[in-house]
């Protein structure tokens, strides 16, 4: 029965996760953009603005201008959550590529750097008059749960063992659809059922940003209004009617 409930969860989680992320991204690119909005200095030509965009994914260019402690704790915890992520391949993969086995020891380190981080942004929604001004209390419960999610996987790691070997082949199961008995250890149900929760609301959470960056006007277009004029698609078809 546990089994069959996780089974089927992670399967709603999974379906939510990949079409609401998947309508989300369709609504973004659909968005007209009427304006020439870019934020300057901004580049001139597309190539510079793949490597701002690069930037920004990568480096937090804009962030690291506005606040320095913030985007340390930022970038700390964005960079530790991709080692985790990679780490956590393992269980989905058979065999393990050599950089996910690589990357193992590493990722232990990195579940340390992610809470500290999410600790970090969390303190400053608290600690920060005008941000915690503007903090709405979906903002707190977000960073509850990614919290929550890190620490009770570091306290399997230390305190709580559980059957990895088992968990593997229940992942595996799931892909294959050919279900595997899951270890009924209740740190590691708990874990799995925040992931599954933080799967089911991110694609109605403000965690969006992580897609919509490359969907921002301020970002995403070059700095030549004085060259070619900007006329969104609707627009045009518009101009091309009245024609």
């Amino acid at each position: 029965m546990l089994t069959t409930i996780y089974a089927l969860l992670f399967y709603g989680a999974a379906a939510v996760l990949v079409f609401g992320l998947g309508f989300r991204i369709w609504q973004y690119a659909t968005t007209p953009a009427p304006l020439k909005i870019p934020t300057t200095p901004a580049p001139v030509t597309k190539g510079g603005v793949v490597l701002r965009l690069l930037r920004e994914v990568v480096l937090f260019e804009s962030l690291f201008k506005a606040n320095k402690w913030i985007w340390v704790f930022g970038w700390l915890f964005h960079a530790a959550l991709l080692v985790v992520l990679v780490r956590h391949l393992r269980y989905f993969i058979e065999p393990v590529w050599t950089v996910v086995a690589l990357i193992q020891p590493i990722g232990v380190y990195a579940g340390f750097a992610m809470v500290a981080g999410l600790v970090g942004l969390w303190a400053r929604r608290i600690l920060v008059p005008r941000i915690r001004y503007i903090s709405a209390p979906s903002d707190h419960l977000m960073l509850l749960l990614l919290i929550a999610i890190g620490a009770s996987g570091l306290v399997m790691k230390y305190f709580v063992r559980t059957d990895i070997v088992a968990l593997k082949a229940f992942f595996l199961g799931l892909l294959r659809f050919d279900w595997q008995p899951l270890p009924a250890d209740p740190v590691l149900l708990v874990h799995l059922g925040l992931v599954a929760l933080l799967m089911i609301i991110f694609p109605f959470s403000k965690l969006l940003h992580v897609p919509g960056l490359f969907f921002s006007p301020s970002r995403n277009q070059v700095d030549n209004p004085r060259e070619r004029r900007h006329l969104a698609d609707w627009a045009a078809r518009l101009e091309q009617g009245e024609g």
